[in-house]
């Protein structure tokens, strides 16, 4: 198995400074320079299943661009799998949510292909290391890896972000395969205290939120003429689309341009620019419930408003195979619906041959939008919460997961208790767009909130800090 090296820019952390104030710039640049001389000489080496097409691969792009530009050796490898590897992983993934996911088997046909594909991995990642080296294995396909680390002297941190407030059977299927694997690791970091299970180790155990990155190209300003032409040139916004679409800077400060058109299936014409626009952004995953999005606004969001559910093209997420499974159904419930329905909404593929140009779209989507939702059955954390609240978005979401860390239902966004109740979705979202001051105060409070609770700066404080705990047990 062959690793793929992910290359990062460095990228100096002082570009924060502006918007964390003066009191958090200082400790920040003092947690910056404890971590230079903790680490000198050693390598902190994030390892998970995909480049691109993730919240956990945008989290490792950002991350690791802070810390190198903060003078630490921070790497990314992407480890390699078949498709059985990644039906099993992601079925894992779905049991740690509390899901059935597939209602396949975690047995020992699965756990014999499972060490098989990551032995063949370790042998390459153990190459990269040596002793006192730091290395992060996120999420259930790199679990497998800690032991052989582990033996090589390397200090070993696994996070998981993914979880479940309430344990069931489900989790304890998952926590059941994965257990053997995670004996030896130093550490484990979750995204909530409620995701740990009951057998890890307290003084293991770690709780980190995730974080944006407010300069990223998915977060960075746009003004609302350079989002309309880029929605125009996409094609998911009505109207004679502009010869030259607008510009946008790359983190190297060179200048990118929109190249490609989005695949959308639809009704008719896209929406006007002057229309209420309801967009979910994620995965075509089962538990982002996009399906149930479409029918809860069909049936209880009234027009002129229309929706738009966006998500990557499916075969540019590696480790989810659920992904074309779950847009074909999406595409089936769509064409059961009214015409008059139907024309409302959008369903978009966008495009991920780069990933900078996609995460432009997003932006635009987002910063167009007059309520963005996120209506999850389950949910890790949820960036895309985090990254509509930067953007002052008024938010309905469920209230699930980390979603409920970051958004107070009434002061930052609109809570629904039930994911599973569509009258309740459908009223939320209708309040927004009945109501555009509110909405706006929303909106208002939530950027706020992500300003002062979601950016880097906490994030790689705490990582620092995590790293000096681990050294001092060494």
């Amino acid at each position: 198995m062959k690793l793929e090296e992910v290359q990062v820019p460095a990228l100096s952390p002082d570009r924060l400074l502006p918007l964390i104030g003066p009191e958090r710039a200082e400790r920040f640049e003092a947690t910056g320079k404890a971590a230079r001389e903790l680490l000198a000489g050693r390598v902190v080496l994030n390892v998970n299943s995909t480049a691109s097409g993730g919240g956990v691969a945008e989290m490792l792009r950002t991350l690791l661009a802070y810390a190198r530009g903060a003078g630490v050796d921070a790497q990314w490898v992407v480890i390699q799998g078949d498709p059985h590897f990644f039906e099993i992983t992601k079925r894992v993934h779905n049991n740690l949510h509390g899901a059935p996911g597939d209602g396949g088997p975690l047995a020992d046909n699965e756990r014999r292909h499972y060490e098989e594909i990551l032995r063949a991995n370790a042998d390459e990642l153990l190459a990269l290391v040596r002793p006192r080296d730091i290395v992060l294995l996120h999420d259930p396909q790199t679990a497998g890896l800690g032991q052989a680390l582990a033996r090589a002297g390397v200090i070993v941190v696994w996070r998981c972000h993914v979880g479940a407030d309430v344990p069931n059977a489900h989790t304890e299927q998952a926590w059941g395969f994965l257990r053997p694997y995670l004996d030896d690791v130093d550490a484990y970091v979750f995204s909530r205290a409620a995701y740990a299970p009951d057998w890890a180790d307290p003084r293991r155990t770690f709780v980190i939120a995730p974080s944006i990155d407010p300069f990223s190209a998915k977060n960075q300003p746009m003004s609302p003429a350079d989002v309309e032409a880029v929605l125009h040139y996409v094609g998911l916004l009505a109207g004679e689309a502009p010869a030259e679409v607008a510009a946008f800077t790359l983190e190297d400060g060179s200048i990118g341009r929109i190249n490609r058109h989005v695949d959308v299936l639809q009704t008719g014409p896209p929406p006007p620019a002057n229309v209420p626009l309801v967009v979910q952004v994620s995965r075509w995953d089962p538990l982002k419930d996009m399906a149930g999005v479409m029918t809860a606004f069909a049936e209880h969001v009234a027009g002129p408003a229309h929706l738009l559910l966006a998500g990557p093209v499916v075969t540019g997420v590696a480790d989810d195979p659920e992904g074309a499974a779950t847009l074909e159904h999406c595409n089936e419930v769509w064409r059961r619906l009214p015409h008059a329905e139907r024309s409302r909404i959008h369903l978009a593929c966008l495009p991920m041959q780069d990933p900078v140009e996609n995460a432009i779209m997003v932006n635009a989507v987002q910063r167009h939008a007059s309520v963005v939702t996120q209506k999850s059955l389950a949910e890790g954390f949820g960036l895309t919460v985090a990254e509509a609240m930067w953007k002052g978005r008024p938010i309905v979401a469920s209230a699930v997961g980390g979603i409920v860390d970051q958004v107070v239902s009434g002061e930052h966004g609109l809570l629904v208790k039930d994911p599973r109740d569509p009258v309740e979705f459908g009223q939320a979202v209708r309040r927004l767009l009945d109501d555009p001051p509110y909405a706006e105060l929303l909106g208002e409070n939530a950027r706020q909130r992500a300003t002062a609770e979601f950016l880097g700066d906490r994030h790689l404080e705490q990582y620092a800090q995590l790293f000096a705990e681990l050294d001092q047990a060494r």
